[in-house]
């Protein structure tokens, strides 16, 4: 499933959180850990220690990939470890590509309960930019990632991108055995004050109850024996963080664009809110146009 994972790190808690569970993922998968620290040149971090001119964050690096190293030295991991220089997020992205990760972990960092905290950041933009699948993983004191997922959701809306990524979340499930929700929400606000005519309610009604029908009928065919169908009516981001509680959710698989996706890749997207908030990790997976 995941062959070579890559996990930028930048030592703080969240990440060193996202370190233990990579490393589970990875033990599972026979996975190699590719842990990353990319050093801000957008930052000035350049000074001259005796005579010499040195990169403090570049030294931070090298130290915080070491400890991360040792880590998983413990924990038993497959591991390699490299710092490089450059713009955080692009950095990051195009690593991915040019050493071919099939997965990018990347933490979050929870402020007191504060639901804007991925706003702007760097784990935002790889989300955004990356065209290989992220696992994002919110941390708060109160939370524990879980592996191996035993219940995973696929919202969808029945689009290409939902679509792309219920693939690889039943690719997922199929390897851990796992249990397939499939959810699709009807956004009854959509419908406007003035529009909600019984024919348009019945459509969008019906192509809900189609969209997870075909994740159905596709875990079949991806070995998937065990799928619980859901068709929600209310706003997509409650009924997903809902349905993570409500169902004991361990991780959450889907698209970064879906009916309405514009090259604003994720910007205000119900997959952009569910990053931010869901309390289980996040696997956001981008459908190449």
């Amino acid at each position: 499933m995941y062959d070579d994972i890559l996990l930028p790190f930048d030592g703080s808690e969240g990440a060193a959180a996202a370190l233990h569970h990579t490393a589970e993922i990875a033990h599972w998968a026979d996975a190699t850990i590719h842990v990353l620290f990319a050093a801000d040149t957008t930052r000035d971090s350049v000074t001259v220690v005796e005579n010499q001119v040195v990169d403090a964050l570049v030294e931070e690096g090298e130290e915080i990939v070491d400890e991360a190293a040792e880590t998983l030295r413990t924990l038993g991991a497959d591991y390699e470890t490299d710092v490089v220089q450059g713009n955080p997020a692009p950095t990051i992205v195009e690593y991915a590509d040019r050493y071919g990760h099939d997965l990018i972990v990347m933490p979050t960092h929870a402020r007191s309960g504060v639901s804007r905290y991925l706003v702007g950041s760097v784990t935002e933009k790889v989300v955004r930019l990356a065209s290989v699948p992220v696992l994002t993983a919110r941390m708060r004191p109160d939370e524990q990632l879980r592996f191996p997922y035993e219940d995973i959701l696929l919202p969808t809306d029945g689009s290409p991108g939902a679509a792309h990524a219920a693939d690889h979340g039943l690719d997922l499930a199929a390897a851990l055995d796992a249990t397939v929700h499939a959810l699709s929400v009807v956004d009854e606000p959509a419908f406007g004050m003035d529009v909600r005519s019984t024919a348009f309610a019945e459509e969008s009604e019906d192509a809900a109850t189609e969209a997870v029908e075909n994740v159905e009928s596709w875990a079949e065919t991806a070995g998937v024996t065990d799928v619980v169908r859901h068709v929600e009516h209310g706003k997509p981001i409650e009924k997903i963080l809902a349905a993570i509680d409500e169902h004991g959710i361990d991780a959450v698989v889907m698209g970064t664009t879906g009916r309405q996706g514009t090259d604003r890749i994720l910007l205000g997207s119900v997959a952009e809110k569910t990053v931010r908030s869901a309390p289980v990790p996040v696997i956001t997976v981008r459908r190449e146009e």
